[in-house]
This record gives structure tokens, C-alpha cells and sequence, in this order.
């Protein structure tokens, strides 16, 4: 199939489906400009989606590449997690060429965001799909007349056969904030992460890709613009407090976040931030 983008539906939402080189594919939904699904030419299923994950509106879908904007987690006053990942976004831009498909997906502000953060904002999100590729990017722009502070993430759940046997590399030598074990800050000391617990850890000022060794499910894994990376898995106990994940949900995901979460990026009026993840089957 040459590569170009359809309108579908899926789990009964609007979205997008990305046909890229070699039977590559993506599905984007409109539903918080979240990345859904990414398939590799091998056929192959990247990224986690929960099979419990709810997809009204009125929680965030469980899985794929949540948008987090303007607050990381609850670190803050806010929503967990920001404002942004229960709105209808719009599509701004799709296009495709021989050896590509990309979208772009926008939203901004509005009295029932302002109410609880009081911004002028846009936001741009654009899925480009390679044949074994992805890239996600990310645009904040202050369209208001003050400055304002935030934090940000693309909140990738990766797809694994089972997280005890992957390996992280990349993060040697990094300090990390452990929010698993009362916000201790860390060095990394270890030439690879194992998961063999809940792991909720934001490492900080990030300059190295990473690579997850996962057989032959291995991922390169790069960012620019967002300074730190957020390594998460909930394991078996905080799992089972989740309703949207599945009781084994934790040992089929291994979340490997583009963040800005302990480092707050600051906006002037009129300009505009850009952070990206790029993800490459290897």
C-alpha cells in the first residue's frame, strides 16, 4: 500500500491511520492527539495499549503516548497530568509522501482551561511514520501577553513480551528523582535499568539516546528539547489498583518518557517551545 493517511474509527473514537513505507502503520486519535498504535513492517505491535483502557472522554485512554501539558504527573496544582489528554483536538495538517505519512493535531485554550490555569496557549502534536520509525513533536506557543511556566510529556507506553527480561540503556551516570521511594534523588550507577519492582524514576538533564534491548522488540530511543526522561512501571501491587490496566498489564509495558518533569521550561509571551521523541525499531 502506498503510504497516506485515512479517517477511521477506533474503539468507537475519531482517529487517524497512518499507512507508512514497507506496511508500516500508526493510528493517531483525535482524543487528546494520542498515538495509539504503531506497527512495524514485521507486523509488530510498539506500543501498549490496555485492553481495560477507557475511551468516552471521560478519563485519559490507558496506553499508547498520552500528551501531558501543562503539569507532569501531580506536581502541581493541577489535574494529574495536565489539561490536555480528555480534548477533541483538531487536525491542522496531514500530508504523505513516498517514504513518509505525517499528521498534525492542535488545541488551545479555552474558559474551561483558563478557569483552572489562567494561559493563553496552542499546542501542535505531529506524528511523522517512517518505515521503522516514528517521530513525535511536540509545540507549545504562548499566544498570550504574560509569561507562564510548565511541564510537559509524551507518556510512551512501550509494548514488551515481558519487562523482567528487558534492559534500558543510556542512563548511566544520570541523577534521577525516585518518586517510588519518597522523591529520593539518585545517581545512576548501573550500565543498564532492570525492572524488577515499581519503577517510577525522572532522570534529569538527559543528553544520550537510549536503547531498550528487548530481543528482537529492541527500540533506539531519542529526544530533543525535553530535558529530562521518565522511566515507569507500575508492577504487580499498584497495578492492581489501576481499573484500566489488566492484572498482567505491568509485564507487557515499560513507559520510556520524553519529559520536561523536574526541570520547568519557561515561555515568554509569543514564543514557542519544541520537544520530540523519536523511536526506531532496531
Amino acid at each position: 500500500m502506498k503510504p497516506g493517511i485515512e479517517d477511521i474509527e477506533f474503539h468507537g473514537i475519531p482517529a487517524l491511520r497512518l499507512h507508512g513505507p514497507q506496511g508500516s502503520s500508526a493510528v493517531i486519535a483525535r482524543l487528546g492527539a494520542q498515538v495509539l498504535s504503531w506497527i512495524t513492517p514485521d507486523g509488530r505491535e510498539r506500543l501498549y495499549l490496555s485492553e481495560r483502557a477507557v475511551f468516552d472522554g471521560s478519563v485519559a485512554i490507558r496506553g499508547g503516548v498520552p500528551v501531558c501539558f501543562p503539569q507532569f504527573s501531580d506536581r502541581g496544582e493541577l489535574p494529574r497530568h495536565g489539561l490536555v489528554r480528555t480534548r477533541q483536538w483538531e487536525v491542522s495538517a496531514r500530508r504523505s509522501g513516498d517514504d513518509y505519512a505525517l499528521v498534525t493535531l492542535s488545541t488551545g485554550d479555552d474558559a474551561a482551561s483558563r478557569a483552572l490555569w489562567p494561559h493563553a496557549f496552542n499546542l501542535e502534536l505531529t506524528l511523522m511514520l517512517e518505515a521503522d520509525r516514528i517521530d513525535l513533536e511536540l509545540c507549545v506557543a504562548n499566544t498570550g501577553e504574560l509569561p507562564f511556566e510548565f511541564t510537559a510529556a509524551l507518556h510512551t507506553y512501550l509494548r514488551v513480551v515481558q519487562v523482567e527480561d528487558v534492559a534500558l540503556e543510556g542512563l548511566y551516570g544520570h541523577d534521577y528523582r525516585d518518586a517510588a521511594n519518597a522523591d529520593a534523588v539518585q545517581r545512576d550507577s548501573g550500565t543498564e535499568l532492570t525492572v524488577d519492582g515499581e519503577t517510577d524514576r525522572i532522570y534529569r538533564r538527559v543528553r544520550r539516546p537510549q536503547l531498550l534491548r528487548a530481543g528482537n522488540l529492541s527500540l533506539g530511543i531519542q529526544q530533543q528539547g525535553f530535558p529530562d526522561t521518565v522511566v515507569w512501571n507500575p508492577w504487580v501491587d499498584k497495578c492492581a489498583k489501576l481499573a484500566d490496566l489488566p492484572a498482567d498489564g505491568w509485564r507487557h509495558l515499560l513507559c520510556v518518557e520524553a519529559a520536561a518533569a523536574d526541570t520547568r521550561q519557561q515561555l515568554a509571551a509569543g514564543d514557542e517551545w519544541y520537544g520530540r521523541q523519536t523511536l526506531v525499531a532496531v
